[in-house]
């Protein structure tokens, strides 16, 4: 999908999304783990992110210690190194990168520490995860950031 097309989409169905996925989360449907699972396998049998990479341009991650630790083991960096080159405290008292897009990202879209990423970044977009009614408010976030979450709540739309 392009992405300018992508986001006008995402900021038009914004409301109504949001307001879908408190219903949904009122209602609790006890499928809702499986019939979001499977919409994430179909949906990520068509996309391929490194075609797009919004969240690397346009979010970042939270970093915790260990991702912290590990990375800079990667780069062969002392920890409090690579807390001063990259990262920042958020409003909330997290480590996330200074800057966006991502200082990992690669031009073509391929990040130089794949292997050894945060574990949000491993994680994300979070919808092939266990008790999904919990982040329901997180993944509306993440339908204006991420074309694949955006297929995955309105196929969501479709199923509720």
């Amino acid at each position: 999908m392009n992405l300018e097309k992508f986001k006008t989409i995402s900021r038009n169905q914004s409301e109504e999304n949001k307001a879908f996925l408190k219903r949904l989360g009122r209602r609790k449907p006890k499928n809702l783990d499986e019939v979001v699972h499977r919409l994430h396998e179909e949906t990520f049998q068509e996309v391929n992110c490194l075609e797009c990479a919004n969240c690397c341009k346009t979010t970042s991650p939270i970093v915790i210690d260990r991702d912290i630790d590990r990375i800079a083991k990667h780069l062969k960096m002392k920890p409090s190194e690579l807390i001063t080159q990259y990262l920042r405290l958020d409003e909330e008292g997290d480590y996330v990168f200074r800057q966006a897009p991502c200082p990992f990202l690669m031009g073509d879209n391929y990040c130089m520490i794949y292997e050894v990423r945060p574990r949000a970044c491993r994680e994300y977009p979070h919808t092939n995860r266990k008790r999904f009614h919990q982040i329901l408010n997180l993944t509306w976030r993440n339908t204006l950031v991420c074309p694949a979450v955006l297929d995955i709540v309105n196929g969501l739309k479709k199923e509720y």
